[in-house]
Formats: C-alpha cells, structure tokens, sequence
C-alpha cells in the first residue's frame, strides 16, 4: 500500500489547538466566578479551609475561558443538581446541626462528646447571647486579656452592663487592656471564642433554665398577696438571702412604676383590653398600688387616662377580681417583654429614661 501523506498539524493548518479538559477544581472556579458575577451569595465560608484555599488558589490560576466552555461547564453543573435526589449532611457536626431544637439537648451534647464534635457556628454569637450575670462570671474568671477580647466581642450595651457587675478594680484593669487589644489577630480572637464555647459546651445540663429565686418569683407573682406575703416571711427566716432574691424576682402590679419605662406604658394599654385595665385601676387599695394606678394614667394619652378614671371611680372591685385583673397587666407585660418589644429595668440599677 503506498503510503499516505501525513497530516499536518492542527496548528500548521490553521484551525485551533485542541485543549486539555478541564479539571474538577477549575469547573469548581468557573462555576463559583459565574454566581459571583451574577450576584449570588455564595457561601464559601462553610467549606473546610483547605478547600478554601484550594479555590482560591484556582480562581488565582484562572485568566478566561470563552462562551462554549462557560456553557458546557455551567449544563454539566446543572444536570449534576437535577441528577440529585437527596442530599445529606455528610458529617455528624453536619447531622447535629441540622437536627438542632428537633432532638433533645441532652442527646445532642452526648453525640457531640462522643464523636467530638464541638458546636457549629460562630462561638462569638453564642457568647453575645448569654445573659449579662453569666458574662461577668465569664469575665471574672479568665485573665485580663482575654476579659478585654470578650469586652470587645459582645455588644456595647451589654457590655456596659457586664462592666457595672465587676468590682472596680476589675474593671478598670479590664477597660484598660482593650486599648491593648488593637493588636490581636483574627485567629487569637477565633481561638479564644473556640476556647469560650468549649467551655460552655462542657457545662453540665440544667433541669431548669432559670434560676431558683426566678422562678419562685414568677410562682409568686399569681399567688394572693397575703400568701405570698406569708411565704416571703418564711423565706426570711430560714434563708435571708435567698428570700431578697426572690423579693427582686418578683414583679407585681405595684412594682410597675420601678420595673416599667413611662415610654411603654401606651403598648401596655394597646394590649390590655379596657375592661380589665379600668378593673385593674378600680381595685387598687394599698399605696404601692395606687402609686402604680398614677404612673400608667400619667404616661398613657390624656384622653385614654381620663376615660378609665372616669370608668374606675364608679366601679367597686375587690378580691379575687381585682387581683386577676392586675395579673393579667403583669402577664401583658411579660409577654412584651418575652416579645422583645419591652424591657424592664433592673429594681437595683438607678437607671433614668
């Protein structure tokens, strides 16, 4: 057979080279650069950082690609999402967060110790939610530095309100260490909120989230005040202490004016029907209460005020009646509260509106 002329090179022919195929880590970058370009919010900050950095890497690599590729990688992407049916979470840090508030605590910190595996999230958000006795604890008992770290890390308001539990000298050498903070990288502040998590990871479960006087005080909040009164007198004779705490926890009709802002008074009458709100003001005899009577009339319209003291004069309320209907104020109260429309002020702080 004679032979045959060799072909010549794509190149010397003039049509164009052919190209490798593409890798998976470069399909993986043209796919992340198209939502990107798009707007989309691609939250890479969930992948595990050497995969972060394996991406960025590429995206680094990567100039162009034209038209045809974009579309056939962006169809490949595609057809790979329709093809899954069912995706699951891949890991137990994975499992426990998606079934997060479906499974009981006491289950998921027993699977967290035993595959050790530590909560998911930002450990700083965890921390901003604690309430501000436990963030003082916090405080107290970690070095200086780290105090200044966490200062920096919560909310200002909160925050102050940590400081004002510190004993001063504490506190003075706490604030000072934040001017020192302005040096701290990144990893130390994650480590620290990691090293903080940990801790709280490793608190034993509590039956009860409040704490004894609280909820002695809510109990006590519906008792009849001559019970109540005679259970607080018992308290006070067995434990003082404790029996002043509950007396802070408990929140009364008469403690309005201590515990309520005069700005919120107008949604407690919006939510409180008229009827009871006038049997409310009707049934005040003692002078705690009548001094709560003036404090809700004084902050509420003057239209409003001068309709339910003109209802609450002719009307005889007593007993039982009078006292559910400064109960359901109370429970108004905490509802908003528990809402997060209102917040009540603290009955030892000197705080002014």
């Amino acid at each position: 057979m004679p032979n045959l002329p060799q072909l010549a090179a794509p190149q010397r022919m003039g049509l164009p080279a052919a190209r490798p195929p593409l890798t998976q880590r470069a399909k993986a970058a043209i796919i992340v650069q198209f939502l990107l370009n798009e707007g989309a919010d691609v939250p890479l900050s969930s992948l595990p950082e050497d995969l972060q950095a394996e991406l960025t890497q590429q995206l680094g690599r990567m100039r162009y690609v034209d038209r045809e590729t974009l579309n056939a990688v962006v169809e490949e992407f595609a057809d790979a999402l329709d093809s899954v049916g069912l995706a699951f979470p891949g890991d137990m840090a994975g499992a426990l967060s998606l079934l997060d508030g479906r499974i009981s605590a006491r289950t998921a910190m027993r699977l967290r110790k035993e595959a050790g595996v530590r909560q998911t999230g930002d450990p700083w958000e965890r921390i901003n939610k604690l309430d501000e006795e436990r963030l003082a604890r916090f405080v107290s008992s970690e070095s200086t530095e780290v105090a200044a770290v966490m200062m920096s890390k919560i909310d200002t308001a909160k925050a102050a309100k940590v400081l004002a539990r510190l004993p001063g000298d504490r506190a003075r050498r706490i604030t000072y260490a934040v001017s020192m903070t302005a040096g701290v990288s990144p990893e130390a502040v994650d480590r620290i909120g990691i090293s903080l998590a940990a801790q709280l990871d490793a608190e034993p479960l509590k039956a009860f989230e409040e704490r004894p006087d609280e909820r002695l005080g809510a109990i006590l909040n519906y008792a009849a005040s001559a019970k109540r009164d005679e259970v607080l007198g018992g308290l006070e004779e067995t434990d003082r202490d404790f029996a002043e705490a509950v007396r802070k926890a408990i929140f009364t009709f008469a403690n309005i004016p201590d515990r309520l802002k005069k700005s919120d008074v107008p949604k407690i009458s919006r939510d409180v029907p008229a009827d009871v709100l006038t049997q409310a003001i009707a049934s005040a005899s003692s002078e705690a209460e009548l001094r709560t009577v003036e404090f809700l009339l004084e902050n509420m319209s003057k239209r409003m005020a001068g309709g339910l003291r003109e209802d609450a004069a002719g009307m005889s309320v007593k007993g039982k009646r009078g006292e559910a209907a400064q109960n359901a104020v109370i429970s108004t109260i905490r509802d908003l509260v528990q809402a997060g429309e209102i917040d009540l002020k603290d009955p030892d702080s000197d705080e002014e509106e």
